[in-house]
Formats: C-alpha cells, structure tokens, sequence
C-alpha cells in the first residue's frame, strides 16, 4: 500500500509558505520594519523567480504594531490563530518582542530572525523556537566601551549611556554595566540617561549630561534613530563636544535625519553594526546590492535591509535542508544542523541545538562631514 500522505503544516500548501511579521510600520520608528522587510522580500523574491522551495513560493505577511507591545501581540495572535502563517520572521523591537517571544514559545511558532539584541532572547541554553541572525545589543555597547577605552583612551569612569527607558535600552545599558565592570566600574557609578519610548523627548537626557559635564567624556547610546538624532542635535546646540558611539538600529534613517538638520549635526559619530557596510565589495554583500536592485530598483542599500535579507538566507537554508515534508520540528532541525555557512559576509554562519545566534560579529562606522557611514576598526 502506498504510504499515507504527511498532512501539511500550518502556513504551507502545495504552492506556498507563508511567513509572518509584526513591525513598526508608523510613528517615529517606521522605517525599522519597512527596512526589514524589504530585506527579507528581496530574497524571498529572488528564491521563487528560481522555482521557490520544493516548489514552493515563499510570502512574507507583515502587519504593523507602531512599535507598541499590546499591538504587537494582537497581531501575533492574528498572524498565527487567523492568517494561519508557518513562522514568524523579522519581527521588529525589543518591547515588542517582549511579550510576543512568549506566545511564540506557548505556541511552538517559530520566531526567527527579530531584529532585536535582546538577552531574553538568547538564553543558555536557548529556547527552541527562537533564533537570531545578530549579535546582541550587549555585545554591541561592549564593543563600543572597548573602542572608547583602547583605542581611543578614554576613562573608563567617563563613559556615560543614554538609551532608552525600557527593555530595549535596559539591554543595551547592562551590556555596557558588564564591560565596565572589567574596569572596576560599578553599575551606580555610571552616569545614565535617557528619553520615552516612541518620542523625541530628549530635552531632560541633554540636561542631565550638561549638568555632569566635568565628568563626561563619551556616551554609549542605545536609542532608535529619530531620538538618537534629536539627541545629538541637543547636545551640540548646547556646545557639548563628547565621543558618540550608538549601538545599530539607525542606519541610513539616522543619517538623513542628521544630514537634514544642518552640516554641524553628526560628523564623527560611532554607529556599530551587525552586518558589513551595505556598499562593501564582499561577495554576499553584491549580491544584495544586485537582487536589491532587480527587485526594488526605487529602494536605496542599507544597513537593516540587508540584515534583513541575510537572515532570509539563512531561514531558507533551513527550509532546503528540511525537506518537501516541511514542519515547524523539521525546520528547526534543520536549522540546529547548519554549520560553516559562507554567505560571503565575513563571519561563518553556524547554528546548532545550543547556539541560535547566527553571527556574534560587531562592525564599525563613523559618520563622515557628509554624514555617510565610513568604515571604523573597533579592535
């Protein structure tokens, strides 16, 4: 007798895989998911002009949550329990994240790839249903306190964080507390400010840092794009002349914002990044470039929306290894069974069941008078 047919996974016919996401797609942090999701679309799109996978077409649903948790988990529960989708991909924030991690957990939904560096998301051991492309927010603010310190000579009791007041800048700030604390630095020694959630209200952050001036002489900053940049703008309007290093998140965004605001605004500013510079001559980078170009050709090259488009890659390596009979456990086996993954990027990609961060590497960029991003050795 033939063998009975394996019934199909939620999210997956004959002809589709369908994905989903809950982003910012308004207010002050729009362009994050909108960046995003480009990136993921590019090589989604380049995938199924080739045939898909096992036939299958891949689509990616993404549903807006203006970077506020309460929408954030409406739309996982109407991405999963309505839409049906196979897995979550992309999905955008740290408070965000925050409460959707744990119905994703609760549902054995696949979250990959959020664009967040958040601890709780990466547990030791990690939690199954949860993988990252990028490297931490800890491991970011660390590499910027090292930069300060070694190469730039700075005291290491003359760091201050500005990051925002929630999960997202409490990550940021803790991976900054554990660097400093190498420097015996205690974390109430630490000169720390910061602005709301979803505003611009960075007026209290640039007093505060006025006030400590005497004892300040760079800031590690863990804020979204359009903060970040009303917070520069305070600081030199108020003749405040201290080094700036922002973990990633601005991108080109943060950039314009500052080239919009006059000529004084941003030149020599620190920005980490998780992914290589988006005009790199790297193989995997000219190839987003290109497939960004054939798909999108109104659509500028960035920081985020190749981070975007390298996380697609490596969920579709995940998908081609697991198979026609595709399910979420599948999947994820699939997924823990990758190792040494060249994607032309510099790092090597490897998962495994006790690693579900793709890349721990932190590059960096300054901010030219032009306010483009140049490439900047943090080590």
């Amino acid at each position: 007798m033939p063998a009975a047919a394996i019934a199909p996974a939620q999210g997956i016919t004959d002809a589709t895989i369908e994905f989903g996401a809950s982003i910012a797609n308004s207010g002050p942090n729009r362009d994050f998911g909108r960046s995003i999701t480009l990136g993921i679309r590019t090589f989604f799109e380049s995938v199924n002009d080739e045939g898909g996978i096992n036939g299958r077409t891949l689509k990616l649903t993404a549903l807006d949550d203006g970077y506020e948790p309460d929408r954030a988990l409406a739309n996982m529960r109407d991405l999963f329990e309505k839409r049906k989708v196979f897995a979550s991909v992309g999905n955008v924030g740290t408070p965000t994240a925050k409460v959707t991690v744990p119905y994703a957990l609760a549902h054995r939904l696949l979250f990959f790839a959020p664009f967040s560096g958040a601890a709780f998301l990466r547990h030791d051991p990690p939690d199954r249903y949860v993988f990252n492309y990028r490297a931490s927010s800890g491991e970011e603010t660390a590499a910027l306190v090292q930069y300060f310190v070694k190469i730039r000579q700075i005291p290491s009791d003359r760091i201050a964080v500005f990051a925002q007041n929630d999960s997202f800048g409490e990550e940021g700030f803790q991976g900054a507390v554990r660097a400093l604390r190498a420097y015996r630095i205690r974390p109430d020694d630490i000169i720390r400010t910061g602005y709301e959630r979803n505003t611009l209200q960075t007026a209290q952050a640039v007093d505060k840092i006025i006030a400590n001036r005497a004892r300040i002489q760079a800031i590690v900053m863990v804020p979204t794009y359009a903060a970040a940049a009303q917070f520069v703008k305070g600081l030199k309007d108020r003749n405040v002349n201290v080094v700036l290093g922002s973990v990633s998140g601005g991108g080109n965004s943060l950039a314009e914002r500052l080239r919009e605001m006059g000529p004084q605004y941003g030149e020599g500013m620190i920005i980490s990044q998780v992914v290589p510079h988006f005009q790199s001559g790297a193989t995997g980078v000219l190839r987003y470039r290109e497939l960004l170009h054939k798909y999108h050709p109104e659509a500028e090259p960035g920081f985020i929306s190749l981070e975007g488009f390298i996380a697609a890659e490596c969920l579709v390596e995940g998908l081609r290894r697991a198979g026609p009979d595709v399910t979420t456990e599948k999947l994820i086996d699939a997924l823990e069974s990758i190792r040494d993954l060249d994607l032309g990027i510099g790092p090597i990609i490897s998962f495994g069941p006790s690693r579900h961060q793709a890349s721990n590497k932190v590059w960096g960029t300054v901010l030219d008078r032009n306010r483009n991003f140049q490439t900047l050795d943090l080590e």
